[in-house]
């Protein structure tokens, strides 16, 4: 039996859209609405939609085709997010029983949109798709960021003003937005008086920030400020930079205020420069390699993660070949390897998608396996170190987290033999390694006796 004023919401995509999700169920709590994990006990049926590659929208019309055919009486079933931003209509027609249709740029009108679904029955589902060129900024106080244990994700931006061909992200989003210093501030300090230890900073290009508030070396400045105000977080990471604008400044920042971790996650997508010019990306392979020296030179334990694609349009072998050798010359920590989505609507859509599927396959494995075997030497370097932990659960006498070479959810873990407490970040001598994670024992002063 659904309960009157509650909701059951569902987050897929990427961590920015588990900041709008968790940002919705602000707005809905304060309005006096309670969460749900059954999805049968509530009277609100929300799913924060991801729509930018096509294995992704895949999942989000099943999720959302398993919730309408499961819809009791009294239920009322509302897509949101990137998806229906973008196809808004298709999404409703695609999917009978949906009752509400809201669009990510306006994620903060939940509640209204929420009571006017409730209203009554509609012939019509209820769009709420305002013309909006931009993702709103009445943000009405909800805290723009998602906690996980000793973790949290704080959204810095938002929308993107890069021409990438592929990428469908400023069609659903609009040009960059970036909020506040003093609201990103405000946030750390709330999070940091909850007991959080690592803030991870977001947005679809955080080197990008600032660029709208007239701001030179925004995320520097911004990195700057936050160490400042809040020195007792303990960990800052940066995830989801842009080649050509990891500055000299924030360079130094990453290697002189101790908070900033060693990490930077920066987004490649390839390495010859006639597929990055096809994917209008920069191409100035020389850039790459004088940054990533200069940076390693400066940090000297830098992780570095970034992500690639294969079977672009056009791709041949040899340009292939030239992203394969350059991933085994430069030796990443980190690679996330994507086969090239045929998104309609982008720049790079009248290229079509004319690279076989066995072929891109082919090219993803063998990417990856090179990448596996990279890694697993990178981690075997770190066997006899000690490396801060930062604690995240125990289970059958191993406690488990993760170490500064680890963004939440992406990257690896460190399993630690003996129990912490969770949410400590306690120093962990590395004992063995594999591909994608550690293990190590605890040092004897942090142990829990049992």
């Amino acid at each position: 039996m659904t309960k009157k004023n509650t909701f059951h919401l569902v987050s897929l995509g990427c961590a920015k859209n588990t900041v709008d999700s968790d940002s919705m169920a602000q707005l809905l709590l304060r309005d006096g609405y309670r969460s749900m994990d059954d999805p049968s006990k509530a009277a609100v049926l929300i799913v924060n939609t991801c729509g930018f590659i096509g294995p992704a929208k895949e999942e989000s019309y099943r999720v959302l085709g398993e919730l309408a055919e499961s819809k009791l009486d009294g239920q009322v079933l509302i897509a949101a997010g990137c998806l229906t931003q973008r196809y808004g209509v298709e999404v409703a027609k695609k999917v009978p029983g949906i009752d509400g249709i809201l669009g990510t740029r306006r994620w903060m009108d939940i509640v209204q949109v929420v009571k006017e679904v409730r209203k009554g029955k509609h012939p019509e589902p209820i769009y709420h798709l305002p013309e909006t060129a931009t993702v709103g900024t009445d943000e009405y106080d909800a805290l723009r960021v998602s906690v996980a244990g000793a973790s949290a994700y704080i959204k810095v931006a938002d929308g993107c003003r890069r021409p990438c061909a592929f990428c469908a992200i400023p069609l659903i989003k609009g040009t960059a937005v970036s909020r506040p210093v003093e609201a990103i501030i405000h946030e750390a300090r709330t999070l940091r008086d909850n007991g959080v230890r690592e803030l991870v900073l977001i947005a679809q290009d955080t080197t990008d920030y600032g660029h709208d508030l007239g701001m030179k070396d925004g995320l520097a400045i911004l990195l700057e400020q936050l160490t400042d105000a809040v020195p007792d977080i303990d960990w800052i990471r940066v995830m989801y930079s842009y080649p050509g604008y990891v500055t000299d400044r924030l360079i130094e920042v990453m290697a002189t205020r101790k908070q900033v971790l060693h990490y930077l996650d920066m987004p490649l997508q390839h390495a010859h420069p006639k597929t990055l010019y096809r994917m209008k990306r920069p191409s100035n392979m020389d850039w790459v390699y004088k940054t990533i020296g200069k940076m390693r030179e400066t940090v000297k334990d830098l992780s570095m993660r970034t992500t690639f694609i294969v079977g672009y349009p056009g791709e041949t072998d040899e340009e292939f070949q030239t992203l394969y050798d350059f991933v085994k010359e430069i030796r990443f920590d980190r690679v996330g390897t994507f086969q090239f989505s045929f998104e309609p609507g982008t720049t790079s859509a009248p290229l079509g998608d004319p690279v076989d599927a066995a072929v891109k396959q082919d090219r993803f494995e063998r990417l990856m396996e090179l990448q596996q075997n990279i890694s697993l030497q990178v981690n075997q370097s770190y066997v006899g170190k000690t490396l801060d932990v930062l604690i995240e659960g125990f289970d059958n006498g191993i406690s488990i987290g993760r170490s500064y070479r680890d963004a939440p959810e992406i990257d690896g873990m460190v399993f630690v033999e003996g129990k912490a407490k969770v949410g400590d970040i306690v120093p962990v001598r590395i004992t063995g390694a594999m591909a994608y994670d550690l293990t190590g024992s605890l040092i004897e002063s942090n142990l829990i006796k049992l």
